[in-house]
This record gives structure tokens, sequence and C-alpha cells, in this order.
């Protein structure tokens, strides 16, 4: 008979089969494309003030919602997009956060045809490597770190919005920018192996 597996103790995550294989799956892996990494802010964006697990269990209608995260289509959104997506029972419809979202994707474009990889930038941060933490309870993880609050300002600077320090390291760990799974967890080592 197999051993249980060591995760982290998320909350809430115990039993849930969705929250369990974002987990095992995602949470941590190391994204190096720049849409990916875009879509990803924007919903930890639209997490804001709520629970990881309700965005995650919605992340499908976002992604219907806002073209597969497409920033060129999203870009393009007007006022009847705008309505639209207010109209999402699906979503999380907060004219702020969606209005964050539009002009995200134009930042994005901006960046681009400026030049700028958006994941160069993001990934510029920690000189294009993971940092790998060692904590062994969750209460160790911190909220925010000063990398948070320097990636944060760099974000606000060029105008995106939601991506206050907390949102920030929440999403830095998501995409792997560190590791924050537990030593415990069995995802630490394999995600430590997967930095570039």
């Amino acid at each position: 008979m197999d051993a249980p597996l060591h995760r982290c103790g998320w909350r809430g995550m115990a039993g849930d089969p969705l929250y369990e294989a974002y987990h095992d799956t995602e949470w941590g892996v190391p994204e190096y494309d720049s849409r990916a990494l875009w879509e990803k802010l924007v919903l930890d964006g639209f997490q804001a003030g709520l629970a990881w697990i309700t965005i995650l269990r919605k992340r499908d209608a976002f992604r219907a919602a806002f073209d597969g995260f497409d920033p060129e289509a999203v870009a393009r959104y007007g006022e009847a997009e705008r309505a639209r997506l207010m109209a999402d029972a699906g979503i999380v419809r907060s004219n702020a956060k969606i209005d964050a979202a539009i002009g995200g994707a134009r930042l994005y474009l901006d960046m681009r045809e400026k030049g700028e990889d958006f994941a160069a930038f993001c990934w510029s941060f920690t000189d294009g490597k993971p940092l790998q933490n060692g904590w062994t309870e969750v209460g160790q993880v911190p909220a925010q770190t000063e990398l948070a609050v320097e990636l944060s300002k760099a974000l606000k600077a060029k105008g995106f919005k939601f991506v206050g320090p907390v949102i920030v390291y929440a999403w830095m760990q998501a995409v792997g920018l560190v590791n924050d799974h537990l030593t415990c967890c069995f995802r630490h080592e394999p995600i430590k192996g997967m930095a570039r």
C-alpha cells in the first residue's frame, strides 16, 4: 500500500480534488510563457479579497469569457464586452477588476511593441532562476516579501492594476518565480529540479 502524499497544508485543500490537482501539478512550476504569466497575474488580481479556490473553480469560465486570455483580443474590448463580462455569472463581476484586465492586456501589448518581453521582465527580478525557500511549516511562509514589493512597484509603474505586493507574491509562488512548497511536501524537490 502506498504511503499518503505529504502536501503543503493549505486550508481547505485536503480532500478537494480540484485544489489538490492544482497543488500537485501547477502551483510552483516555473512558467516562462509570457501569455500564461499574464493570464495568471490577471486571475490573481481577480482573487483580491477572495479565496484562490473560488477563482480556481471559475477558471474555465474566466478563460471562456476572456477569449482564452489572448491579450490582443482582450485589448480590443470596449463597452459591449465590458457589459457582457459584468453580466457573466460564471466569473467575478467587478468593474475595477475587469477594467484592470483590459488595461493590463493593452499594457502587455505595449511592452511587446517596445521590444520588452513580459516573461523576461518578470524573471529579471530573480535573475532568471526560481528562488528556493526551505519552509517547514505553513505559518513560516510570508504573505509578501521585499522582492514582491519591488516587483509590485515595477508593475504599477507600467500601469498595471491589482498588483499589490500580496497579490504579486501569491502570483510569484504560483508561477514558480519562488518555490514555496514546504520541504516536507512531495512537490518541493521536483519543483526545485525544474529550475532552468
